[in-house]
This record gives C-alpha cells, sequence and structure tokens, in this order.
C-alpha cells in the first residue's frame, strides 16, 4: 500500500469523509428561527412559485451542483458501485467548492440502468443548478448525457470533456513551444472509451465546423485493443462505427504500434506499458506523446523522450505535464452558472481549452499546462465560457474577440 494510499484511508476515517454541509448564518434566537424558518420562509416559496427564475437567487440553487454517479467505471478501479464510488465524488465535491466556490453534492445512484439513471436526474433537478456525470461506463454515459441536455441547466460529463478540454489546451502549449500549428497534427488515440471518443470529436471539432474558433487536426485514427477503428471491422459497435465519420479517413489497419509510425501525436487513454522507445522514435519528427493512463502510463516519460519525443505529458501528478480534469471542470462550471447557461456547449469546451492554454504565458517541454493548485486558473476559464455564453446569445459576435478578452 504506497503512503497516500495509506494516508487518505487515515484521513477519511478520522474526518468521517471530506464534506459537509454548513449553514450561511447562526441561529442563536426564536427571531432568527423564524426568520430562516416557518413563518418567514413562506416569503421566498411565494415569490419563488410566481416567478421561477428566482429559485436560483433566492436559493442556493444557482451555485450548486449535483456529482451524480453510478459507481461503474470509478478511476482505474472499475465497476465498484455506488457505495465504494462515494469517496471520489466527495472528493470531486471538495474540489468545487475549495476552486470555484461551488457547493456539490455526491449523488450515488444504486441503478446502472441508463433509463433510470437518466429519470432519476431529471427528478434531481430542481434542487441543482448543474449536473456533472462521474465515472458512468461507456457506451452508457454518451446517451445518459445526451438525454439530458434539454433539461434547462448544464450537464457535463468530465471523464469525457474535461479529460478533452485539458489535452486540447496542453497540445495547443505543445504546438507553441515548436512553432507548429494544431491544424497540421496527425493523431493517434489509443482507448476508445468515453475519454477517447470524446477527445476525437473535440479534437476534429465536431459540431464546430463553422465556428472560427475551430482548429481541427489533419488527420486522427482511433484504436481499441484490437487495434486501428477501421471500416475493415466486423466487430465495431455503434459508437465505434459513428467514430470513422470523421477518424481513419484513409483506412489504415494494424496494431496501435504500427499506426503509430509516421503520425506526430500519441494520446493514451488506455492502460500501462502499451508502448515503447522504439514506437516513439518511428513516429514524424519531434512527436508529442500524451500518456494518460493511472496510475501506470502507456509509456515512462523517460522511455518517451529515449524515443525522440519532444513533450510528454501523462495523468500523474509526479511527472511534470499533468493533465488533471481539475483543471477545468470547476472553472467551466463556475462561467456556466454564473452566465444562467442551459447547456455546456462545444464552444464553451473549446474557450475554455483555450483560455487554459493561455494561462500559460510562456510553455515549455516541462510545462504546457498550469499547475492544478493554480487557483488563477478557475477565474479565467470562468471568464471564457461566460464570453462565450454572451456570443451565443448575440452580445458578442466575434468569436476571435471573445478569446482575446477570455485570455488577456
Amino acid at each position: 500500500m504506497s503512503e497516500y494510499y495509506q494516508k487518505s484511508l487515515i484521513i477519511h476515517e478520522r474526518l468521517r469523509g471530506k464534506i459537509e454541509m454548513r449553514s450561511k448564518l447562526p441561529v442563536d434566537n426564536l427571531d432568527d428561527l423564524s426568520t430562516v424558518y416557518t413563518p418567514g420562509v413562506a416569503q421566498p416559496c411565494r415569490e419563488i412559485a410566481k416567478n421561477p427564475e428566482l429559485v436560483n437567487t433566492l436559493t442556493c440553487r444557482g451555485n450548486s451542483v449535483a456529482v451524480v454517479t453510478d459507481g461503474s467505471a470509478v478511476l482505474g478501479l472499475g465497476n465498484i458501485g455506488p457505495m465504494a464510488a462515494l469517496p471520489v465524488m466527495e472528493g470531486k465535491a471538495l474540489i468545487f467548492r475549495e476552486f470555484a466556490g461551488i457547493s456539490a453534492w455526491p449523488i450515488c445512484l444504486d441503478t446502472q440502468d441508463t433509463q433510470e439513471i437518466i429519470k432519476t436526474i431529471k427528478y434531481l433537478a430542481p434542487t441543482f443548478g448543474g449536473i456533472n456525470l462521474e465515472d458512468i461506463s461507456a457506451p452508457r454515459c454518451f446517451e445518459i448525457e445526451d438525454a439530458l441536455q434539454d433539461l434547462g441547466i448544464p450537464v457535463f460529463h468530465d471523464d469525457q470533456h474535461g479529460t478533452a478540454i485539458v489535452l486540447l489546451a496542453g497540445l495547443i502549449n505543445a504546438c507553441r513551444i515548436q512553432d507548429r500549428k494544431v491544424t497540421d497534427l496527425k493523431v493517434v488515440i489509443n482507448g476508445a472509451g468515453a475519454a477517447g471518443t470524446a477527445i476525437a470529436g473535440f479534437l476534429r471539432c465536431i459540431g464546430l465546423e463553422n465556428d472560427t474558433v475551430c482548429t481541427p487536426v489533419k488527420e486522427i485514427i482511433v484504436c481499441d485493443s484490437k487495434g486501428a477503428i477501421s471500416i475493415d471491422r466486423k466487430d465495431l459497435s455503434d459508437e465505434k462505427r459513428r467514430l470513422l465519420s470523421f477518424t481513419n479517413l484513409e483506412n489504415r489497419n494494424g496494431t496501435i504500434q504500427e499506426v503509430m509510425e509516421g503520425m506526430d501525436v500519441f494520446i493514451g487513454v488506455s492502460k500501462g506499458s502499451l508502448i515503447q522507445a522504439e514506437d516513439v522514435a518511428k513516429m514524424a519528427k519531434d512527436p508529442i506523446v500524451f500518456a494518460l493512463a493511472n496510475p501506470e502510463p502507456e509509456i515512462y516519460p523517460e522511455e518517451a523522450y529515449k524515443g525522440g519525443a519532444a513533450v510528454v505529458a501523462t495523468g500523474r501528478s509526479d511527472f511534470p505535464n499533468q493533465v488533471n480534469n481539475a483543471l477545468v471542470f470547476p472553472g467551466i462550471f463556475k462561467g456556466a452558472l454564473d452566465s444562467r447557461a442551459k447547456q455546456i456547449t462545444p464552444s464553451m469546451k473549446i474557450g475554455a481549452a483555450y483560455a487554459l492554454a493561455y494561462t500559460v504565458v510562456a510553455p515549455t517541454k516541462e510545462r504546457i499546462l498550469p499547475d492544478p493548485l493554480d487557483k488563477a486558473v478557475v477565474p479565467v476559464i470562468a471568464r471564457a465560457v461566460r464570453n462565450i455564453v454572451r456570443k451565443e446569445r448575440g452580445e458578442i459576435e466575434d468569436a476571435l474577440q471573445v478569446l482575446s478578452s477570455s485570455t488577456s
């Protein structure tokens, strides 16, 4: 058992969890009680009944998020169920509070039935200003998120989009170091689950084809455990078949090691110790490697650099360039809640990625992303999201103006 495992277990037991609810004002006498509860509380209730929008200013709803899971895909632990997932959801709620001042509540559902989860979240919606879906296995996570986009509040699956946003920010800065363009990159992704699928769509700007913020990479090939996802494969799920509308357009086949040859970027969201230095050496000159499997990356940085990598990122905090979702989800929800956005749109995600990237003024190969503990990041991303919402409402015309005002 590692030092962090032992320390975490002791803290959880001593504190009996990491979060609690606290009141915002004291109740020291009957006058206080009559104001915060009956009879005084009746008046806010009447006002909300007349104008439901007031719920966001007269209650905690406008600054609250439900962190919802079914425990089916928790970290690298797999399908461990809702109760075992609770420590992770508490941690997520703690980060929301510490970094963005948002009240977040763990909601661990004792069902893995897709329709039951959708129905339950719809029932919960009056209480929360946003829904953060977490650690729900693919492909159910795609269906759940899609079905909730008309809920009237932001619904965001962080395992998909948070990872994709941080990764794009890192990729932008890796290109800044090398004086390259994102649009020239040929990318191979290993892992076709929630994160890999979202990253592929994000890097090809699916849904953003007519947006001036969109900078799609030149080419993407996605691999699963059986190799490249191609039209020749007869074993593909519907989700993997949909990937073929914008990936592997030259229909390459082969293992991940074979497909890596000549590519500019390797992105791993799969399993540890998958590739070696000689595989990186077969990539294009000065390749970029994002080995994000946890706790063991697909290739360790030292090995990737031995193969000729120019920039390496992992999902671990003990190496430089950690791709950590905590850099994104507090800020993107802060911006969405502040602006009363009804959805988190593709443009908002792209804006968040650029805002995150340009918080690093002078990126280097050892620092393409901010430190996950840098609390200056949240306001920058929140401002970018608010500006994108303004653009989508017609208050700002030029998308590039949005990015400029968000990152300055």
